[in-house]
């Protein structure tokens, strides 16, 4: 991977290393999935789930979205789907959701490093 990608996506919170080590350094698989990660509906089923306070819905995305988070090396969005699933299981809806923010920013900077380094 070329030097200007791969400090768009670590700027992004992507561990790019971590990512490649996990994939056997293949870049273009790297590449495939995060496109994937990109055009995956997870994350809109997670912000309709908070609106129609969906409880169940809201887990199965979140958890969904955690586990591409880790498995991308997205550390700073898998740290917050990962305390945010844990709330949501205990219960506690409000602190869940006050996560939302810290999520929508975290997904939309990544989204654009995707963006820019793919197309």
């Amino acid at each position: 991977m070329d030097a200007q990608r791969k400090e768009t996506l670590c700027a992004a919170g992507i561990d790019v290393d971590a990512a490649l080590a996990r994939l056997m350094g293949s870049d273009a698989l790297l590449e495939r999935f995060l496109k994937k990660f990109a055009a995956d509906a997870n994350y809109a089923r997670l912000q309709a789930a908070f609106d129609q306070a969906d409880r169940d819905g809201a887990i199965a995305a979140s958890h969904t979205l955690k586990g591409m988070c880790g498995n991308l090396s997205m550390t700073a969005l898998f740290d917050l789907f990962t305390r945010q699933v844990a709330l949501l299981r205990a219960d506690d809806w409000a602190a869940a959701a006050a996560l939302m923010p810290d999520i929508a920013q975290g997904y939309a900077r990544a989204l654009q490093a995707i963006q820019a380094c793919f197309g």
